[in-house]
């Protein structure tokens, strides 16, 4: 509808158009008669008007009929009772004035308009903000809690019921301290752990590629989630990072719905995809980089916090080279306060004969052929969640085994085939990552099948040859695995190498079981029923006790292997004995406490420096070291598929 004040001009103008073209036909018509004066005069009042002006008007013409006749005086004074009648109309060089204020009013209204509806639309977002407790904005204070990335501790002991409560939901939902992660800065700051040789001027190409940062979640804490996004946008250089990704696999909690999409709509660069379904991590990450559009894909977990300069070396490797896979050092965030563990040991991956990833030491070759503790270092395999890899040369790859569920083993398929393929594996020194590594999960699957223990058998058909049959001596029965042609099909396409080549080649330092001496189970031959030696051997199991339990013939927990220079071992986890229990420790190739010395007649085994044999106690709970004794029947042992031309010789000392 228009405006009043706007209707009124607009009858105004029309008057003076109006009057323009009476004046015209005035003119041109100077010896007409009163008839023809009359219809001019009718015609233009004709436009619509008020009922007042049209009665002035109709008086007008009948004054008009009187003076208007044959015998008329002048042009001049009919040309001024002309303008009478048209209510004395601005002047005909006025006619852009007038337009150009009409314009001015019409840009002043839109102004005002638009002006009202953002004032509008800000209040309507500021209540919004203030109902969802959205306003986190950095931190004020440099000595604020976790600042730094230093440690904040809560003394749950010492807290109001309330507190305990929430202390209690944040670790039974998430696995960590929820409670002491929401009192620190979703933007707070954290050291720089580069080394000056990482920021030297000419140590990046001066032009690298953007990349699709892709973080999947599911059910992820807020403030975690919070923190591992701004660390992504506050670190990473605007013209390098083309967007962020976060692909949210089924979530429940209602923080990451509405709450999620409102918090991130102010941010240009975060795209939230969801999955209509739980889908897990692996067909997550193939969800998000079907969405991304840069040339390199970045993967990252939900709960890190990248630091300064983390992105640029990757994408420097990446830009020299488009096969190399790069990967982060990835430091510790602390599940109970918060804190970032930077600069510890650095190691590279690498996996045992259960496909199980792991981490060890930069191999003696590998320093000498890097050259510099900061340049990048070969790895045989990487820990899964954190890299970066060229788009084409990941859908070249064939991505992810699309047989894979939910998660496990995609880490080391990707590894495998990255070496045996015709790239590079690499971490790099000069970009840190803080990852909160969970000693459970907090997540739960309805699945009846081992998925890990299915897509590694799926992994060992397609890439590990003839070797495969060590990690089925570790598992026993195989299962069912689905179909695995097009994966074969693919490695046949690529031309890829063999797995010994890997081996040989790639990680030389991984002992190979059939180059052991004995493969299997180490049972107590008198025990009723038989009790065989059984131990976890993963990191927190190192300098325990080794334990006892009856023989399954399942392997797991109960395969063990003799290696050529009497280790009693499985993987990187050794037998020892320093004196008072026998423990499990790192091997270390020395011999030593670890050199174990079997004998097949009295079926004794025998420690090389201490002279003790190995035996059980007489409730069958505990392993023992005793004086050697051939009738003492609890000293009695069988080494399945023991070999003993296989041992190398050496004298005892």
């Amino acid at each position: 509808m228009i405006p009043r004040r706007n209707r009124n001009l607009i009858i105004k103008i029309i008057f003076f158009c109006s009057a323009l073209y009476l004046l015209s036909a005035f003119r041109s018509s100077q010896d007409s008669s009163q008839d023809n004066l009359q219809e001019n005069i009718e015609e233009i009042f004709e436009a619509p008007d008020s009922g007042l002006e049209k009665k002035n008007a109709d008086s007008k013409i009948n004054k008009e009929s009187d003076i208007a006749n044959p015998k008329i005086k002048d042009h001049e004074e009919n040309k001024k009772d002309v303008k009478n009648i048209v209510l004395e109309p601005p002047k005909v060089e006025n006619e852009k004035v007038v337009q150009e204020e009409k314009n001015k009013l019409r840009e002043a209204e839109d102004k005002k308009d638009k002006e009202e509806d953002r004032i509008k639309e800000k209040e309507e977002e500021d209540k919004a903000d203030e109902a969802q407790n959205f306003a986190i904005l950095p931190p004020k204070n440099p000595d604020g809690p976790g600042e730094m990335g230093k440690p904040y501790k809560v003394d749950k002991e010492k807290a109001d019921n309330e507190t305990k409560a929430k202390i209690e939901q944040g670790w039974q939902n998430n696995a960590y301290n929820e409670y002491v992660s929401d009192l620190i800065s979703v933007h707070r700051s954290l050291p720089d752990l580069r080394d000056e040789w990482c920021k030297a001027p000419d140590r990046l190409l001066p032009k690298l590629p953007q990349s699709s940062v892709i973080v999947c979640f599911h059910n992820e804490g807020w403030s975690v989630l919070l923190r591992s996004v701004h660390s992504i946008l506050n670190r990473s250089p605007a013209n390098l990072l083309k967007e962020i990704i976060l692909v949210d696999d089924a979530s429940d909690m209602i923080h990451l719905k509405a709450d999620l999409e409102n918090y991130m709509a102010q941010y240009p660069k975060v795209i939230i995809v969801r999955a209509p379904e739980r889908v897990g991590l692996i067909r997550a990450r193939l969800l998000g980089a079907s969405k991304a559009t840069a040339p390199v894909l970045t993967f990252l977990d939900s709960h890190i916090e990248c630091t300064d300069g983390w992105l640029e070396p990757l994408l420097d490797r990446i830009a020299r080279n488009s096969t190399i896979v790069v990967c982060p050092v990835i430091d510790v965030l602390d599940t109970e306060t918060m804190e970032y563990q930077g600069n510890g040991y650095f190691a590279v991956g690498g996996f045992d004969w259960n496909l199980q990833f792991n981490w060890h030491s930069v191999p003696e070759h590998e320093n000498k052929r890097r050259g510099h503790s900061w340049s990048p270092a070969w790895s045989p395999t990487m820990a899964g969640g954190l890299f970066s890899i060229d788009k084409e040369f990941f859908e070249r790859l064939g991505t992810y085994d699309s047989g894979f569920d939910i998660w496990g083993a995609e880490n080391l398929e990707l590894s495998f085939k990255t070496w045996m393929c015709g790239g590079t594996l690499e971490i790099v020194p000069c970009s840190h990552v803080g990852h909160i590594f969970r000693k459970r999960s907090p997540y739960k699957w309805r699945s009846s099948v081992n998925v890990v223990q299915r897509n590694s058998v799926r992994l060992a058909e397609v890439w590990l040859d003839d070797y495969k049959k060590y990690y089925y001596q570790r598992i026993g029965t195989i299962g069912e695995y689905g179909d695995v042609s097009s994966r074969k099909e693919l490695r046949k396409n690529l031309q890829c190498k063999t797995f010994k080549w890997y081996l040989d080649t790639i990680f030389p330092e991984l002992f190979i079981p059939g180059d052991s001496a004995a493969q299997g189970e180490i049972k107590n031959i008198n025990s009723i029923p038989q009790q065989c030696i059984d131990s976890h051997v993963r990191p927190n199991d190192m300098h325990k006790p080794v334990g006892l339990w009856p023989c399954h013939d399942q392997g797991g927990n109960q395969y063990w292997l003799m290696s050529k220079t009497g280790e009693i071992r499985r993987d990187d986890a050794c037998l020892d004995y320093g004196g008072t229990d026998v423990i499990l420790y790192p091997c270390h190739g020395a011999r030593g406490n670890q050199w174990w010395l079997f004998n097949e007649d009295d079926k004794s085994l025998k420690h090389a420096v201490s002279r003790k044999c190995l035996s059980i106690s007489e409730d069958q709970q505990k392993l023992l070291m005793e004086e050697c004794s051939i009738v003492n029947k609890r000293q009695h042992w069988n080494l399945q598929n023991y070999n003993a031309t296989l041992l190398e010789k050496a004298e005892l000392l």
